[in-house]
C-alpha cells in the first residue's frame, strides 16, 4: 500500500481564484492546494502575456553577454568552433541546438560528444584530440562547470573556452572565457531552474540581440523535450519554453524530430507526458547503448531519408533499453527471491555482474518506486563498481554517499539520486556502512507518497471542470497532472482489457456511475469484486466516442476503504523490523503474535487458486487487533509451514494445495515468537 497525501484547499482561497480569476472551482482547488491561493500567484503561474516575452533578459545571466560576444567574434573570424555537448537527452539537444544555430550563421563548427565509457563532462583525452584538430574555441553545453583541470588543459593548449552549464558548480569556477550557469553564487538572473538546453537557448537569444523571438520559434522544440526529459520544475520560464516548445514541436521543420515522432505514433496534440516517455527515451537509448552521436546526428540532419534511418536505429536501441531492463530485473527477482532480506533493510542495496551502466538508475528508480525506499544498484566489472542510487523525498542520497565515503572512489548527486565507483572489495563495506547510517539516523524510514490535490466530489466529475484542466499545461516535474481522491466507491462490473493485460471498471461514486482504467493491472489479478467499497486516486479525462462526450477516469491507485493509513504504516515498519532481528519491545511483541482463530481467518482470505496482493488480503481481515505486522507473520507461517506462498518481490499470496494435516503450532516461527514473548514478560 502507498501512502497517500489528500491536500485540503482553503476553501476562502478557492472562492477568490474562482470569482476573481474566472476560474472553475475544480482548477482553483487544485492550485490553491499547491499554494497558489491568490489572484497574483495565479496569474505569475500561468505567465501568459503574449503582447511581451515572458522569459527573462538573457543578458542577465551572469557572462552571457562576454560568451555571446566571444562566440560571435569567432564565427566572423572563422575560427573553428566546437560545441562539446553531453550524451544524456538534454546535453545531445542542446549541442545539436547551439551547433544548428552557429552552422546557419556560418560559423566553422565541429561538435563532441563523450561515449558513455569516457564518463561525464569534459576529459583531457578529448581536449588534446580537438587542439590537434584546430580548434580553436570549445563551447560546452550542459557540462563544464567542474572541469577545472581540462579548463587549464585547454588554455595551455592555446584555446579559448566558453562553458554553459546548469549543474551546481563548486567552489573555485573553471578557468574559462566566460562561465554562463544560472547557479553561480554571483548571478543576479532571476530564473535559476534552466536545464543545460535551456542556457544554451538563452544564449542564442543573447546572440541574436537578447531577443527570444528567433530561439524559441526556431529552437523551442528542442528545448521542451530537454527540459521536460531532464526532469526540472515545470515552472516560471521553463514552463514557457515547455508551453510553446510543444506547440512548434507538432508542426517542427526538424527532420530528425518528424522521424522519431513518426515511428513512435506521437500525433498532435503533443504534451508533456508524450515527450518525456515516448520522445526523450529513444534519444537517450543512443548515449545509453550506442553512441550520442547519433541522436545529434538525427537532430542536426537535413537529409529526410537519413533522418528516417537514424531514428529506427534510436527505436531499436530504445527496445534494446528495455529488454535489458527487464532481463535485469528478472535477476534482481531471483537474487531477492534467494535472499529476501534484501527487501526488508531500511535501504535497498542489490549488486550483479555486468548490468549495464545505461540502465542501471533506471533500474534504482524503479525499485525505489516499487519498494518505497532508498535503492542503490550497483554493476560489478571486475576489479570496480559503479553504482547508482535514487531514494524518497526525506531520504538525501547525497548526504549518505558522503557518510560512507571513506569506502567510495568518486561520487556525486543530490538529494533524491546520485552515482558513485568503488573498488570490489569495498562493496559489503559500503553496504554495511549504508545500513549502519540509515540505522542511526533514520529510526523510522521516509515513505514516498503519492500526493492528490484533494478530494472530488461526484457533481465536480463533469466535462466542462475537467476539461478546464487543460490551463495548468504542461504537467510534469514541480507541476505535476491533477490527482483527486475518490472515496467510498462501490464497484460495480469489472472488464478485461487487450486479453487481461489492463483492467477496466465501472463503479458508482454517489449516484454518479464511473468509468475507470487501470492500465497494466491484470484482470485475473485485480483483487477487488462487484459490491466491494474502494478508495482511490485518480486522474479524469475526456472522453469522446460515437460523439458523446463524458469523463472516466485513469485510477493511479486503489484500496479497499477503511485501512488506517497511519496504523498501517506504523506496523509495517515493526514488521521489517521483526525481519531483520531487531528487538521488539514486550508490549508490542504481544500484539502481532496471531493467534489460532486469527490464522484461521488469514487462512480462509487467502484465495485458492491464483495470487493475490498481500494487501487485498489484509484490506479484508483488517481490524482493531488484526494489525498488518500480525498479519503478514501469519502469512509467513503459513509459507513456511508450505499452505501457502508469499512472494514479496510481487507482494502476493497464494494458497497451496495440502495432501496431510499440518499442525501450526509445529512453526518456527510461532514458536520462536511466543519463547521471546516468554523471556521479555
Amino acid at each position: 500500500m502507498k501512502k497517500w497525501l489528500i491536500g485540503k484547499p482553503d476553501p476562502n482561497a478557492v472562492d477568490t481564484l474562482s470569482v476573481n480569476g474566472g476560474l472553475t472551482r475544480l482548477c482553483a482547488g487544485v492550485l490553491a492546494a499547491r499554494g497558489i491561493d491568490t489572484v497574483e500567484k495565479a496569474a505569475d503561474f500561468f505567465n501568459r502575456n503574449d503582447d511581451e516575452d515572458v522569459l527573462s533578459d538573457p543578458f542577465l545571466i551572469k557572462d552571457m553577454r562576454e560568451a555571446a560576444d566571444i562566440i560571435s567574434n569567432a564565427v566572423e573570424e572563422g575560427k573553428k568552433i566546437c560545441v562539446y555537448g553531453d550524451y544524456d537527452c538534454d546535453g545531445i539537444t542542446a549541442c545539436a541546438l547551439l551547433y544548428s544555430y552557429l552552422e546557419c550563421m556560418g560559423g566553422n563548427v565541429c561538435y563532441y560528444i563523450n561515449q558513455r565509457s569516457e564518463g561525464y563532462g569534459m576529459f583531457s583525452g578529448a581536449i588534446k584530440k580537438l587542439a590537434d584538430d584546430g580548434v580553436e574555441l570549445i563551447v560546452t553545453v550542459d557540462n563544464g562547470i567542474s572541469a577545472i583541470e581540462e579548463a587549464k588543459l585547454a588554455a595551455e593548449l592555446g584555446m579559448e573556452l566558453v562553458i554553459t552549464d546548469h549543474h551546481q558548480p563548486g567552489e573555485i569556477l573553471p578557468q574559462a572565457a566566460a562561465v554562463v550557469d544560472p547557479h553561480r553564487a554571483d548571478d543576479p538572473s532571476p530564473f535559476k531552474q534552466l536545464c543545460g538546453c535551456g542556457v544554451a537557448l538563452k544564449l542564442v537569444a543573447a546572440m541574436d540581440g537578447g531577443d527570444h523571438s528567433m530561439a524559441m520559434e526556431q529552437f523551442s522544440d528542442l528545448a521542451a523535450i530537454a527540459t521536460v526529459a531532464d526532469v526540472v520544475p515545470l515552472l516560471g520560464e521553463n514552463r514557457e519554453i515547455v508551453r510553446k516548445g510543444l506547440h512548434y514541436l507538432e508542426n517542427t521543420e526538424n527532420f530528425g524530430l518528424q522521424a522519431l515522432m513518426e515511428i513512435a505514433s506521437v500525433r498532435p496534440p503533443v504534451s508533456s507526458v508524450t515527450a518525456a516517455f515516448s520522445i526523450a527515451p529513444r534519444i537517450n537509448a543512443s548515449g545509453r547503448f550506442g553512441s550520442a552521436s547519433d541522436a545529434l546526428e538525427m537532430l542536426i540532419c537535413e537529409d529526410r531519408e537519413r533522418a528516417a534511418e537514424l531514428a529506427e536505429k534510436l527505436n531499436r536501441l530504445n527496445s534494446e533499453r528495455k529488454k535489458v531492463e527487464a532481463d535485469i530485473l528478472e535477476e534482481i527477482y531471483g537474487k531477492i527471491s534467494e535472499k529476501p532480506s534484501i527487501l526488508y533493510e531500511r535501504v535497498l542495496f542489490i549488486y550483479g555482474e555486468g548490468w549495464h551502466h545505461g540502465v542501471i538508475g533506471i533500474i534504482a528508480a524503479r525499485l525505489c518506486e516499487k519498494f518505497g525506499k532508498p535503492a542503490f544498484v550497483l554493476s560489478d566489472d571486475g576489479e570496480m563498481a559503479r553504482g547508482s542510487a535514487r531514494a524518497p523525498e526525506g531520504f538525501s542520497v547525497h548526504k549518505a554517499l558522503s557518510a560512507c565515503s571513506e569506502h567510495l572512489g568518486k561520487f556525486g548527486g543530490h538529494s533524491g539520486a546520485g552515482g558513485f565507483s568503488l573498488s570490489k572489495e569495498n562493496i559489503d563495506k559500503f553496504d554495511r556502512a549504508l545500513q549502519k547510517y540509515a540505522a542511526e539516523n533514520f529510526p523510522s524510514m521516509p515513505v514516498q507518497p503519492l500526493r492528490a490535490d484533494k478530494v472530488i466530489l461526484p457533481e465536480e466529475l463533469n466535462v466542462e471542470n475537467v476539461s478546464s484542466l487543460e490551463i495548468l499545461e504542461p504537467c510534469g516535474e514541480g507541476n505535476p497532472s491533477p490527482l483527486f481522491a475518490v472515496l467510498s466507491a462501490k464497484i460495480q462490473r469489472v472488464f478485461s482489457l487487450s486479453e487481461g493485460k489492463h483492467t477496466k471498471i465501472e463503479f458508482l461514486y454517489g449516484d454518479l456511475p464511473v468509468t475507470g482504467l487501470l492500465f497494466g493491472q491484470k484482470t485475473d489479478e485485480f483483487p477487488y469484486r462487484p459490491g466491494d467499497t474502494a478508495d482511490m486516486l485518480v486522474s479524469p479525462e475526456i472522453n469522446t466516442y460515437n460523439g458523446k462526450t463524458s469523463v472516466n477516469v485513469r485510477i493511479a491507485d486503489i484500496r479497499k476503504s477503511g485501512i488506517p493509513q497511519k496504523k498501517y504504516f506504523a506496523a509495517k515498519e515493526t514488521y521489517e523490523c521483526f525481519k531483520r532481528g531487531e528487538k521488539i519491545p514486550a508490549a508490542l511483541l504481544e500484539r502481532i503474535i496471531p493467534q489460532r482463530q486469527e490464522l484461521e481467518a488469514v487462512y480462509r482470505a487467502i484465495p485458492p487458486e491464483n495470487s493475490a496482493p498481500l494487501d487485498a488480503v489484509y484490506a479484508s481481515v483488517c481490524s482493531e487487533s488484526m494489525n498488518y505486522c500480525k498479519f503478514r507473520i501469519a502469512a509467513d507461517v503459513f509459507d513456511e509451514m508450505k499452505l501457502a506462498a508469499v512472494d514479496i518481490y510481487s507482494e502476493t499470496v497464494r494458497r497451496l494445495k495440502v495432501s496431510k494435516k499440518v499442525d501450526i503450532e509445529n512453526s518456527t516461527i510461532l514458536q520462536e515468537l511466543k519463547r521471546t514473548a516468554a523471556v521479555t514478560a
